[in-house]
C-alpha cells in the first residue's frame, strides 16, 4: 500500500492534464478538417464520405493513430484522408480544389469561434484557476487551428494547398501530377525532417492569430 501511494504522490498530473489537453485540441482541429471535407465533396455530389460514415464529428472515424502521436509530440500529423470521388463532380478539377480548401477554411473559421470564446472570458468570467485553464485552452487550440489550416495551404501534395494549385493547371499536367502525389509526401517527410521552412510558417500563424485576435476585439 505504501508504493502505491508513493507511486500516486509521484505522478506529475500537471504534465498528464496538459497532454489531454493537447489531445483534446488536436482532436477539435483534425475532426472539423476533415469533417468539413467530407460536407464539401457531399454538398458538391459526392456521397463517398457519407456512405463511409466519414461525416461525423465522432474524432476516432477520422483520426489516423500514428498521425495523432506525431501531431501531439512533434506538432506535424496528420488524420485518415477523407475519401473523395471526382467523378461524382459536374467539374472534377474545381470540386477537388473546393473539398479541399474546405479543410484549411473550417480551421480559420474554428480559430475565430474559439477566439470569441475567449474574448467572452476575458470580458465576462472571474479570474480562477478553472478560468485561466478554459481561457489557455482556446488560446492554444485557436493557435493551433490556424497551424494547421495554413500548414495544409503549402503547395506541395498531398496538401489541400496542392490540389488547389493542380486546378489550375492543365487537363494533362492536372493528371501528371496527381499521378506522381505520392512523391510529394516524401518531399514534405524531409522538409519536416529537416527544419525548413518552419520559421516563416511560425511568422505566418503568428501573423493571422494577431489578425484574428483584432477580428475578435481581444488584445
Amino acid at each position: 500500500m505504501n508504493y502505491l501511494q508513493e507511486l500516486w504522490a509521484a505522478l506529475d498530473f500537471g504534465s498528464l492534464r496538459n497532454i489531454l489537453l493537447r489531445l483534446a485540441s488536436v482532436f477539435l482541429c483534425l475532426t472539423t478538417h476533415e469533417t468539413c471535407h467530407g460536407l464539401a465533396a457531399y454538398a458538391l455530389g459526392d456521397p463517398t464520405a457519407k456512405r463511409m460514415h466519414r461525416l461525423s464529428l465522432n474524432p476516432l472515424r477520422h483520426i489516423d493513430w500514428m498521425g495523432l502521436l506525431m501531431m501531439v509530440t512533434l506538432g506535424f500529423g496528420w488524420a485518415k484522408p477523407v475519401p473523395v470521388d471526382p467523378r461524382y463532380f459536374k467539374k472534377p478539377k474545381q470540386g477537388m480544389a473546393l473539398t479541399a480548401l474546405a479543410g484549411p477554411v473550417s480551421n480559420f473559421l474554428l480559430a475565430l469561434v474559439l477566439l470569441v470564446g475567449a474574448r467572452i472570458m476575458v470580458d465576462h468570467a472571474a479570474y480562477s484557476a478553472l478560468n485561466q485553464g478554459i481561457l489557455d485552452f482556446l488560446l492554444s487550440t485557436a493557435v493551433l487551428s490556424i497551424g494547421l489550416g495554413l500548414f495544409n495551404l503549402v503547395p506541395i501534395p498531398p496538401l489541400d494547398g496542392a490540389k488547389v494549385l493542380f486546378s489550375l493547371l492543365p487537363d494533362r499536367m492536372y493528371d501528371t501530377m496527381l499521378r506522381y502525389e505520392r512523391i510529394g509526401m516524401f518531399v514534405l517527410w524531409g522538409l519536416v525532417l529537416l527544419d525548413v521552412g518552419s520559421g516563416a510558417l511560425n511568422s505566418a500563424i503568428a501573423w493571422v492569430f494577431r489578425i484574428f485576435c483584432r477580428i475578435v476585439g481581444l488584445s
